[in-house]
């Protein structure tokens, strides 16, 4: 059997994550966005055992994964808790109770990850960009050969545009095509290479899906809400449009519940059920929830009533988030721990720190998911053995999480807080503003029905939602990624084999995405450390 899980990828893994998991935890506080790290832990996990004796693809594949494991973890933490002190500086948060949400958080986020991996990745064959780019990674650089020099061309040159971009200013980081006026928002592009590798690999259907999503939302829905008076300005029709972007992705998973009360009430099993798991594994899975729920809800300011929901509200959410993920390459994690927190308040009343905790541990817990999920398809693809992937994960992400509490407190003890100019945490300000509950719960309930709709239609509907919601820029790159990628498929494709056209660009795409994502981890650890 091949050397996977191994005592020195476990060392090699374990010495990058402390790196990737601090970098990570500076990068989303400073900057309010998280690169995948996947790729720049995969070129240093080959760089670290390709000529070791004995290596394999599938260790340095379950080397990486432990590597990357604590980034997403440190992302869902500060993209949800520092809100926390931005609305009350003096708010207590015990250390300990910082370590019992973030552990919980990890070990949700890879139980349920396990659980969702074959109908995500086997059955429904999901692209996952960031996986099939750390897979296209590997295997250049382990064979060499011209898909090797195809890859690694557009990553020097990714890397090459990203040190320009964002380490000297050279190039500008969005492309304003359109002002915008009294009706019509502002037209942007963002001018990222890895944005658009994305778009490449998920391909013109999901783009065009999460495009049109964002032309109906901004250009569609808000002038006509502006002349018709339903929103009285633009920032009403944001509100609106947002709201009912998130109705949309969770309505996606409302759906979800609905076909699978309903196939069981006909007796049928569905894609999603087809494997019946053993007695003995539906025990486990059940004792590790509620065991979770009590560590909830004596170890941190969650009551237990609270724990259990946040528990099942978790389930749904990494559901989604490894299904966005897999679409789409997007995790908007910060995003579920709001929507946990909501179904909460529909039954207790938490106080602000329980709140903001509920909030981190779904961030947490899908992070890790998305994280995982993109592993888990690279590892697919190589033959590694996913009980060994999930085992590596299991131990990076604990570890990671308990990184990342210290990280968090030094940082916030050395900048004297957040929302300040060293460490605005945008997207902590954004769940601060949301924890008191949604701007338009009408859009929101909109967003629902519409999403539980078009989800058993078998139609994309959080990915839809996500382009309604996320802003114009990340979309409409997205876009010109898939159009980009189908037309060099389509003039090549006469001179050239499909099939080999098909893997070129797939390995152009792979780079683009890698190169800027290698880029901004090191730009985060050269910052971190000035």
């Amino acid at each position: 059997m091949n050397r996977q899980l191994t005592v020195r990828g476990l060392f090699v893994g374990l010495l990058g994550l402390l790196v990737i998991t601090a970098s990570s935890m500076y990068v989303a506080l400073r900057m309010g966005a998280l690169p995948w790290p996947t790729i720049f832990v995969t070129v240093v996990s080959m760089a670290a055992l390709k000529k070791a004796k004995g290596s394999t693809l599938q260790e340095i594949n379950v080397t990486h994964t432990i590597m990357s494991s604590g980034a997403m973890v440190a992302g869902g933490l500060a993209f949800t808790l520092p809100g926390l002190w931005m609305l009350n500086p003096d708010a207590s948060f015990s250390t300990l109770s910082l370590i019992v949400l973030t552990v919980v958080g990890a070990i949700l986020g890879t139980l349920f990850s396990a659980l969702f991996r074959r109908q995500f990745i086997e059955e429904e064959n999901l692209p996952y960009p960031m996986g099939i780019a750390s897979y296209n990674t590997l295997m250049a650089g382990m064979k060499g050969g011209n898909g090797s020099k195809t890859l690694f061309a557009s990553m020097g040159g990714s890397v090459l545009f990203t040190v320009l971009r964002d380490g000297f200013g050279k190039i500008p980081a969005l492309l304003t095509l359109f002002k915008g006026s009294a009706l019509l928002p502002a037209f942007s592009i963002w001018v990222s290479p890895m944005a658009m590798g994305i778009g490449a690999i998920i391909g013109p259907l999901l783009a065009l899906i999460w495009f049109g999503g964002a032309v109906f939302g901004f250009y569609i829905l808000t002038p006509v809400g502006l002349v018709t008076g339903l929103f009285h300005s633009m920032g009403d029709a944001d509100v609106f449009r947002s709201n009912l972007g998130i109705g949309l992705m969770i309505g996606t998973g409302l759906g979800v519940f609905v076909k699978a009360v309903f196939s069981k009430f006909k007796g049928r099993k569905e894609r999603a059920t087809a494997r019946v798991l053993p007695l003995r594994s539906k025990l486990m899975i059940f004792l590790v929830m509620f065991f979770a729920a009590i560590l909830l809800g004596v170890g941190t300011e969650i009551t237990f009533f609270e724990a259990l929901i946040v528990v099942l509200g978790i389930y749904l959410t990494t559901y989604l988030s490894g299904m966005l993920t897999g679409q789409t390459g997007i995790n908007p994690m910060e995003i579920f721990g709001i929507l946990t927190l909501l179904v909460v308040q529909l039954f207790a009343k938490p106080s602000l720190v329980a709140s903001f905790s509920i909030a981190a541990v779904t961030a947490v817990a899908c992070g890790l998911t998305g994280d995982v999920m993109n592993d888990l398809k690279s590892g697919h693809m190589l033959g590694t053995d996913p009980k060994q992937q999930l085992a590596g994960e299991g131990i990076g992400g604990v570890i990671g999480a308990v990184l990342s509490v210290f990280v968090l407190l030094i940082m916030k003890q050395a900048f004297g807080g957040f929302g300040t100019a060293e460490l605005p945490a945008p997207q902590a300000a954004a769940v601060s503003a949301m924890v008191g509950g949604l701007g338009n719960v009408p859009a929101f309930a909109i967003g629902c029905i519409i999403g539980l709709t078009l989800f058993l239609c078998n139609v994309p509907a959080a990915t839809l939602g996500l382009g309604v919601y996320l802003p114009i820029y990340i979309s409409s790159i997205m876009g010109i990624g898939a159009l980009v990628s189908a037309i060099l498929k389509k003039g090549f494709s006469k001179k050239y084999k499909g099939d080999q056209v098909a893997a070129s660009t797939g390995l152009i795409a792979s780079g683009l995405l890698g190169g800027e994502g290698i880029t901004g981890v090191a730009i985060a650890i050269l910052s971190m450390l000035k």
